[in-house]
């Protein structure tokens, strides 16, 4: 069995699953993220903390890179993760460290 490619998880599953892919693209990016109430930084730290609660390491890479382009540092992601470790879990926050570092390497630039 092949697994699937979660650089775009919206996209995984929209070859399975168009109505929910057509879903999520009529109703939380329009909704939800163009709410302005927040903004999509803060957006972006809620979901990644949402998704290392939850354990949903599939999309949590996406949602990190994400992340880091609605203006989230390294270190502010790293910060997260430690609080993390105290609400979701030790086993959660050491898997959400491993998949940030693998995926954030290529990104690894001088960030404050």
């Amino acid at each position: 069995m092949s697994r699937p490619d979660f650089s775009s998880p919206r996209e995984a599953a929209r070859a399975f699953t168009p109505e929910l892919a057509e879903f999520v693209d009529s109703t939380l990016y329009p909704h939800i993220w163009g709410n302005p109430v927040l903004a999509p930084r803060e957006r972006s730290l809620i979901t990644v903390a949402a998704l290392i609660a939850g354990g949903h390491h599939d999309e949590l890479p996406s949602h990190l890179r994400r992340a880091l382009i609605n203006g989230v540092t390294h270190a502010e992601l790293a910060a997260a993760i430690t609080h993390l470790a105290f609400y979701a879990g030790l086993p959660a926050a050491i898997s959400a460290s491993a998949i940030a570092n693998a995926t954030l390497a290529a990104t690894e630039t001088v960030q404050p």
